[in-house]
């Protein structure tokens, strides 16, 4: 394999994007930006405006660089479209292919390929018209939209009285919406890198949940890395995880979600194909545990994409 020199290499980090996420993410490809630059990477940020496919191929078009960071969140960012165009431009890109991309992002679509796998996933119901639900739900529950990130939509429902507006918030985002079991007991989430699962992470929010506020606001949540668990119950809660990851075909690095319930199940939510990477970011946090610091985190993730490409560095 032909060998190349990092330091020669020019990176694009691509930010923004068009999703309620915009903000989020160029916060991310900041951190990104700046974190390369401390590697003697020679970086520069591209900020997506616009989710029309020729501007966008303009756009990418009128930089020279040799890989493409991508730290877009929420749609054209997670779904697989801008990995698309990067794949049709043949220009290299960070994290997991077009379909993997699309597969995370669609909840209906991950679920069903973690039931049939046989990887723990809560029970759901797919709801496409608010007059018309499924007869005898169970509560409490969690309703949320199908194809979206960061929690956005998201309610968790207690009683029958609370659904409507619940349902009105997550129809007023996508036309279809996820009606799914809500699991009692812990929050987890576990990194992966190279194929291989980080330190997983206890969420203890001091809401009810880990909401787009929550996530994104310092001081709301509690972070407990490592989280404090039984050594069997730690390592199975990384196996399921590693499983989904694998299951929906990701690559390089991902974030999984999870509830461990209270006999110590861990159930997948969902897998996070470009994890936040901001300064309090939970995928760098679970890095960080195992003895990865920021900076080399994000320059593992950027020659995982020249692996990609069959190519083998020199740092």
């Amino acid at each position: 394999m032909k060998e190349v020199n990092l330091k020669n290499m020019r990176v694009g980090v691509l930010g923004g994007g068009v999703s309620e996420e915009r903000e989020i993410s160029l916060i991310s490809a900041q951190e990104v930006l700046n974190a390369l630059k401390r590697k003697s990477i020679e970086a520069f940020f591209v900020d997506i405006t616009t989710s029309d496919r020729q501007k966008v191929k303009e756009i990418l078009l009128s930089h020279i660089f040799d890989v493409a960071f991508v730290a877009l969140h929420g749609e054209f960012g997670e779904d697989g479209k801008i990995q698309r165009i990067l794949q049709n431009l043949k220009i290299p890109h960070t994290g997991s292919s077009p379909s993997a991309s699309y597969l995370s992002m669609d909840k209906i679509a991950s679920k069903t390929i973690f039931v049939r796998g046989d990887i723990p996933t809560p029970p759901f119901h797919v709801c496409v018209d608010p007059s018309r639900l499924p007869r005898n739900l169970q509560f409490p529950l969690v309703v949320k939209p199908y194809f979206s990130g960061s929690s956005i939509g998201i309610s968790i429902v207690r009683d029958e009285s609370d659904l409507g507006p619940a349902l009105k918030k997550a129809f007023s985002l996508q036309k279809r919406v996820l009606l799914e079991q809500y699991i009692e007991g812990r929050e987890m989430t576990v990194g992966i890198l190279e194929e291989k699962p980080l330190a997983v992470v206890e969420i203890v929010s001091k809401n009810e949940y880990f909401d787009f506020h929550t996530k994104y606001t310092v001081g709301e949540a509690e972070l407990r890395a490592p989280a404090e668990l039984e050594t069997s119950v730690y390592g199975r809660v990384q196996a399921v995880a590693l499983s989904a990851h694998r299951a929906l075909g990701c690559k390089s690095f991902s974030r999984v979600d999870m509830r461990l319930s209270r006999d110590n199940t861990p159930f997948v939510l969902e897998v996070n194909s470009i994890p936040g990477l901001t300064s309090h970011s939970l995928l760098p946090l679970s890095a960080k545990c195992c003895g990865i610091d920021f900076d080399d985190l994000i320059l593992k993730m950027t020659i995982l994409a020249f692996n990609a490409k069959g190519q083998t560095q020199k740092v």
